[in-house]
């Protein structure tokens, strides 16, 4: 476990064969990397248009440029203000340093600002109460320490500043800090809810079997199966990420199942007079075959996350069904062993949930005619609901608001700026051709139509520098804010523009080196998946009908995360196809019988579907996690159908006994451990509710709700199908 690593790069959820990642790298090979820090500045009180304030934007500007690996920093400090002076083009910052800063000073500068259309609603608020400072990170490839330094230095740098300057308000947000968070969730969630999930289980199974050497032999089988899985994987040189943080607390939850019932059933032996050796023996006996079923099964259904388009997902598939099969190994060897030197109570104290069992098959029997039409509405019902599910997700909100980060990333998009944005590289005709006015002016119209449309805050294209510097060299008259006439007049404006700019504030992050192409970069505000994917669909209609020559595909980080949950949705579908398809012959050959093996499907299929229409009735969006929750839940709700139908043919075959008999027999036998099981695995699976991580608290839920309704199914709905079924004196 000591080798585990993590990786901190939010990129982890994409494989090398995402088109989309494919194109944001492309993407950013042609000009920069989109790493970077975003620090917002608020005064307590007042505006922008303050020289104290104005200084801190100023001084922070120019110690950002310290942060390690930063390539580049934008603010309003240095922002590239022009004017002409005759035929000289002049270029500086639009916070001067040559000059006192007086209050005269500042409302000049905010009020120049808010004329900028590069930096309003990007590094400064419509009504300059908030602004901001970009800062580009060019973190090397081959050091995963990189981001953490990154963020090390800028919390101190913050820091800093909030000492010197109380009366302003600071915030932090950017590609860097979200790294890291993905990177100390998986430390920071395990703190909280792996204890949670410990004393969970220790309650349920302590109160359930009500003896001390049976709960401390559980305990030691889900550590030991924890830590074989993490061991192995540590060894394996396994790089952990935040969509791993729930296999620690999914392996235990499903290691328990086995040991209650063994326990369970050495207590039943015991309690009708077999001595503790023979009753562990008796127990090992009926439970082997249907403990083996279940454990090959929930590995299987973990072992199709491998098809999932996420590999965060197939990791913790591979995980998970390696703590499985330790488990199954321990169970069925070290604690038979345990169990057999150690002093067990023989049932008794549970009879009144034995009892009540015993009263529930009896209903069911007697009810199992309007019971099945009962449980096929309301699975009928549920089942709609799945309809009404939207795939829809938000990467800025994978984490809670007990995150700083997401804290901060809501501010910042609510108060300044967009924070998912969707990128274009517009091709020319050829080298040097956007200084072209024809290509220049498609750029301005893509530009003019992207600002018109709902959620987008600002806008950033080679359009507005050369308006701008259009309008600086014919007097600054608002008249010239357009694009010059000539390709020679466009194409000198730009040469003398990057003549003049400073250190760190080329154009490479608009124009490629050849110029023969131009990023356009649109900021979206509170956009969902669904919202980038409909603006980058109208965007390419726009251009397929208006500038085909310059069609292009729309890309960036927040694109990427827009098409993961549809994506993921579509890989997942031959997983857990071929899930169904094996679990189904297992299950036909374990019980023997066709029938009664296709008939096991029903109360396998339906908690999951059930399980969905609920969600569709009462969330209705769902995001990353949904493809891989049927899957899962697949190979987790055999387990309960597998001990009932177990138990079941047992009694027809062994004892003789018709249907009846035998569920009734099944109820009193196996009943109190489905119950215990399932209320352990719903628990456990609920603990992740809890995670400050999006992705695993939507799958926790699920899971758990599907549990739920697996035990629903195999007590109200599978005695019916049976009892309709199966009418043979012998099977």
């Amino acid at each position: 476990m000591a080798k585990l690593t993590s990786n901190p790069d939010n990129r982890v959820f994409f494989g090398e064969d995402n088109p989309e990642l494919q194109a944001l790298e492309a993407l950013e090979d042609t000009y920069t990397k989109t790493d970077n820090v975003f620090i917002a500045m608020e005064p307590v009180s007042g505006t922008a248009a303050d020289p104290v304030y104005l200084t801190a934007v100023q001084e922070i500007t120019e110690a950002a440029w310290q942060i390690p690996y930063s390539s580049r920093v934008d603010s309003l400090s240095n922002y590239q203000h022009t004017r002409a002076n005759g035929d000289d083009l002049l270029v500086a910052d639009l916070i001067p340093d040559d000059s006192p800063l007086d209050q005269s000073v500042a409302d000049q500068v905010i009020a120049t600002a808010l004329e900028k259309e590069f930096l309003v609603n990007r590094l400064i608020s419509s009504d300059a109460t908030v602004s901001g400072v970009n800062v580009t990170i060019l973190k090397p490839e081959d050091n995963r320490d990189a981001v953490y330094e990154v963020v090390d230095y800028t919390n101190a740098l913050i820091s800093d500043f909030e000492t010197r300057y109380p009366q302003i308000n600071f915030y932090l947000t950017g590609g860097a800090p979200f790294d890291v968070a993905f990177s100390v969730l998986p430390n920071s969630e395990g703190a909280v809810l792996i204890p949670i999930m410990f004393v969970l289980i220790l309650l349920v199974v302590g109160l359930a079997l009500k003896t001390v050497w049976a709960t401390v032999g559980v305990m030691l089988l889900i550590v030991f199966s924890v830590t074989i899985a993490l061991g192995l994987a540590g060894w394996a040189g396994t790089v952990l990420n935040a969509g791993t943080t729930g296999a620690p607390i999914i392996i235990p939850t499903l290691a328990v199942a086995h040991c209650v019932h063994l326990l369970v059933t050495v207590r039943q032996r015991m309690a009708k007079g077999m001595q503790q050796q023979q009753a562990v023996v008796e127990s090992l006996r009926v439970n082997l075959a249907p403990i083996f079923i279940t454990s090959a099964t929930t590995a299987i259904g973990f072992l199709t996350l491998n098809f999932s388009d996420a590999p965060p997902f197939r990791l913790l598939g591979n995980i998970v069904a390696t703590g499985v099969v330790a488990g199954f190994v321990l169970s069925v060897t070290m604690l038979p062993a345990l169990l057999s030197v150690v002093k067990i109570k023989p049932a008794g104290s549970d009879s009144v949930l034995q009892g009540i069992l015993a009263a529930l098959g009896r209903f069911v029997i007697i009810n199992h005619r309007w019971l099945f039409w009962a449980m096929g509405a309301l699975v009928f019902v549920l089942l709609l609901g799945s309809l009404k599910i939207r795939l829809d997700d938000n990467f800025l909100t994978y984490f809670s608001e007990k995150f700083e980060i997401r804290r901060d990333t809501d501010f910042i998009e609510s108060r300044l700026t967009g924070l998912n944005g969707i990128e274009w590289s517009l091709p020319a005709a050829d080298e040097g051709g956007i200084s072209d006015p024809a290509y220049l002016q498609t750029v301005d119209d893509f530009v003019s139509w992207l600002k018109q449309q709902p959620q987008v805050t600002n806008v950033g294209g080679i359009n507005t520098t050369i308006k701008e510097l259009n309008q600086s060299m014919n007097g600054n008259n608002p008249e010239y804010l357009a694009i010059p006439e000539s390709r020679e007049l466009a194409a000198q404006y730009l040469l003398l523009y990057e003549m003049s700019l400073p250190y760190g504030l080329d154009l490479n992050n608009t124009i490629d080196v050849a110029k023969s192409q131009s990023r356009v970069v649109a900021l979206i505000q509170n956009a969902s998946s669904a919202d980038l994917r409909d603006l980058n669909n109208r965007a390419e209609i726009w251009l397929q009908e208006n500038a085909p020559q310059q069609y292009t595909k729309g890309s960036g980080l927040s694109m990427i995360f827009a098409y993961i949950s549809e994506r993921n949705i579509n890989s997942m579908l031959f997983g857990s196809l071929l899930a169904l398809v094996l679990i189904s012959f297992i299950l036909i050959f374990a019980l023997r019988s066709l029938k009664i093996g296709l008939l096991s499907l029903i109360p396998n299929l339906v908690p999951a579907a059930m399980a969905l229409g609920l969600w569709g009735y009462t969330v209705g969006v769902a995001g990353l996690s949904i493809a891989v929750v049927v899957a899962v839940t697949l190979g987790i709700v055999v387990d309960d159908t597998v001990h009932f139908l177990s138990r079941y043919l047992r009694a027809r075959r062994e004892q003789g006994m018709q249907p009846q008999q035998a569920i009734q027999n099944t109820f009193e036998t196996v009943g109190v451990a489905l119950s215990v099981t399932s209320l352990t695995l719903v628990a456990g699976f609920f603990v992740l509710y809890w995670s400050g991580f999006k992705v695993n608290s939507e799958m926790g839920i699920l899971t758990a709700v599907t549990i739920a309704f697996a035990l629903i199914a195999d007590f109200f709905l599978l005695p019916p199908v049976l009892l309709a079924t199966d009418r043979n004196k012998t099977i």
